[in-house]
């Protein structure tokens, strides 16, 4: 034996070429750790293996175009694609496949017959949603580029309601990335806590509503105490149930997410606990009409 690990040692990895194009390849394997230099900085590579962040790391070193693999059915604390937003912070594309609808170890059968379920940041701006065949998902990471290279300072944000007064629901990650044009104007859907700190952020913005995150709530109800804040200041706010959406997408939160408190600003305009993220904004939009 050499003393390296299977990792360091030098080997032809088994690769299927299933499409080649000029801008590169499209490569199935059964394991993460058969991606390798032959798919630096050209090929999408489709590793049969979970995306968690020990397989993303092995990947990450060879800086494949793109990677989809398989979720691994999510598991314990979201091990199975943790490393989605490892290779996120990296730049790198990658997505991953229902567990149900693709085998583990069979990298074939997760191309012919997977179905994405996660995407990270980075392939969302490729083109890559939840739904779309693995087949399909990466011919589209093989063709196109991200349209927003600076992932750290990535701003999401869309309107997905007016109202004729010109009122508006806006959704973006964070209250930090409030505009001024929000100014008792728009409504707020953000994916923050609404502890102290985050009050102070509402209070600077100065919305005509908002929904938060609540944190999980957290020792002493802190993830919600800002709603107290907003208030007194009659800025009427709600926050979003962490059981039902997760905290730092607010797209999710807009889509899934159940109310579970609210301040009483924001019940003079009809907002209650379990109604849905997307009624209780509309409701904020109203303003009580």
């Amino acid at each position: 034996m050499d003393g390296k690990t299977l990792l360091e040692r030098e080997q032809d990895h088994p690769q299927d070429i299933v499409v080649e194009r000029d801008r590169g390849r499209i490569c199935t394997m059964d394991s993460a750790r058969y991606v390798d230099a032959r798919n630096t900085g050209r090929d999408v590579v489709v590793p049969a293996s979970y995306v968690g962040v020990l397989p993303a790391r092995m990947m990450a070193i060879h800086r494949p175009r793109g990677v989809i693999g398989h979720d691994a059915c999510v598991g314990k604390d979201g091990a199975g694609i943790a490393g989605l937003w490892y290779l996120e912070a990296l730049g790198i594309a990658a997505a991953t496949a229902d567990g149900m609808t693709a085998e583990m170890g069979n990298g074939e059968d997760l191309y012919r017959n997977g179905i994405v379920k996660h995407v990270n940041y980075v392939a969302e701006t490729c083109g890559v949603r939840p739904g779309m065949p693995v087949s399909e998902a990466a011919e589209i990471l093989l063709a196109n580029d991200p349209t927003d290279v600076e992932v750290g300072n990535k701003v999401r944000r869309e309107i997905v309601e007016t109202h004729p007064s010109g009122r508006r629901v806006v959704v973006t990650d964070s209250i930090v990335w409030a505009y001024p044009e929000d100014e008792n104007r728009s409504v707020l859907v953000t994916a923050g806590h609404t502890g102290r700190s985050g009050a102070k952020f509402l209070l600077e913005a100065s919305p005509w509503g908002f929904i938060c995150h609540d944190g999980g709530m957290s020792k002493n109800r802190s993830g919600v105490s800002g709603l107290v804040t907003a208030d007194e200041a009659g800025l009427a706010g709600a926050c979003i149930d962490g059981t039902t959406a997760p905290v730092g997408d607010a797209f999710l939160g807009y889509e899934h997410g159940l109310i579970s408190a609210h301040n009483e600003s924001a019940a003079k305009r009809g907002v209650e606990v379990g109604m849905t993220v997307k009624e209780a904004a509309h409701r904020l939009l109203l303003g009580g009409e």
